[in-house]
């Protein structure tokens, strides 16, 4: 009986392997791939099951990543307007101009499906590097196939990193540029403890992003250490935009939830929950003091001036641009199979005027 040969873990899978593992002909699977021949439907479904089993790329620039044409650097990004990440891209671009590298950008649109999907076009596409910037979905599936293209990308010759999210569970080739999140928190979420604070609403961000969980932990860490009950009722989850800022603090005050202090997991959702208090008559920070998270220009451009925790996010892309070119220059032994680095940057409370003591009532 014979034995049909699978591909290497180390190279790629062949149009070959493909039409031998589907028992059809090589020009069959090639008329399949390209959509341009009409083809019956069982015998689309048998090449593309073929294709998913063997991960076949079709890949017009591999030829690139074995050592010629300009490498390609791919920035995967929620929202292309959203602040503090737009800093995090300009460190990768910025540092990879510098190396004659070119850029692309991609959005994800906050969709975990998407940036699964664009991450494997990525791969397809042969680019150098595949960069993820910010926090990851918490649930088992996401977590495997992310890891399955980190392996993918590495034995094509590219490779993961991700920015501003915890690393890939086990010996995954990825690797992870990071600050310290949960930290920032606690050290924002003890500023406004230290201040007298007690009531405070806090804005973390969506539940099943690790960065709001992050945060969250921190600040749950500093009502701790202070010896101050945290109540779970004044956690409102949502997105990292103004109009959760908003919503949150107006929903909040429509219940006559008693708060002296807001808590908010980014700038912009601070933004939010500032314009809120206004338009419901209090004042920032006389009647409740505010606080946010990232340290984008906006903080500074508020009125009052928030106070926030610094994420050197610039620098973070050019750290994940320079572990990228490091690996490259380093030779493939290193390139490839290696169990990725985590690399954590330090996070600080910048105080501004967004904040004092609570006011004492009779």
């Amino acid at each position: 009986m014979s034995q049909r040969k699978a591909p290497s873990d180390a190279g790629r899978a062949t149009i070959r392997d493909v039409a031998e593992r589907a028992g059809v002909s090589v020009a069959s699977v090639s008329r399949v791939l390209s959509g341009n021949y009409p083809v019956s439907d069982d015998l689309r479904r048998r090449v593309m099951k073929v294709v998913r089993d063997l991960d076949y790329v079709t890949n017009a620039h591999a030829r690139s990543l074995a050592g010629g044409g300009t490498p390609t650097v791919a920035i995967l990004i929620n929202n292309i307007t959203g602040a503090a990440f737009a800093h995090v891209a300009k460190g990768v671009e910025g540092a990879a101009t510098l190396r004659g590298w070119l850029s692309l950008v991609g959005t994800t649109g906050d969709d975990p499906e998407r940036e699964l999907a664009l991450v494997n076009l990525m791969r397809q596409q042969g680019v150098a590097a595949v960069v993820l910037l910010g926090g990851a979905y918490d649930y088992d599936e996401y977590q495997l196939r992310m890891a399955r293209f980190a392996r993918s990308l590495d034995a094509a010759g590219s490779h993961l990193v991700l920015v501003g999210r915890p690393p890939l569970e086990g010996a995954v080739p990825a690797t992870t540029v990071d600050y310290d999140n949960e930290s920032g928190a606690y050290a924002m979420a003890s500023h406004l403890l230290s201040a007298g604070h007690r009531d405070i609403l806090v804005l973390p961000g969506h539940a099943e992003l690790t960065t709001a969980q992050g945060r969250l932990r921190g600040a749950r860490r500093a009502f701790e250490a202070y010896g101050v009950p945290f109540e779970p009722g004044m956690v409102r989850h949502g997105q990292y935009d103004y109009e959760h800022g908003y919503e949150a603090v107006e929903s909040a005050l429509r219940e006559k939830l008693h708060f002296t202090a807001v808590l908010a997991g980014t700038d912009v959702v601070a933004a939010g929950a500032m314009q809120a208090l206004r338009s419901a008559g209090l004042r920032v920070p006389e009647d409740v003091s505010i606080v946010g998270y990232d340290d984008i220009p906006l903080a500074s451009q508020l009125a009052p001036q928030l106070t926030t925790v610094h994420v050197p996010y610039e620098e973070m892309g050019r750290v994940a641009l320079r572990a990228v070119a490091d690996r490259r220059e380093g030779g493939a032994g290193r390139r490839k199979g290696a169990d990725g680095e985590h690399l954590v940057l330090g996070t600080h409370v910048v105080v501004r005027q967004s904040v004092r003591p609570p006011r004492r009532h009779g």
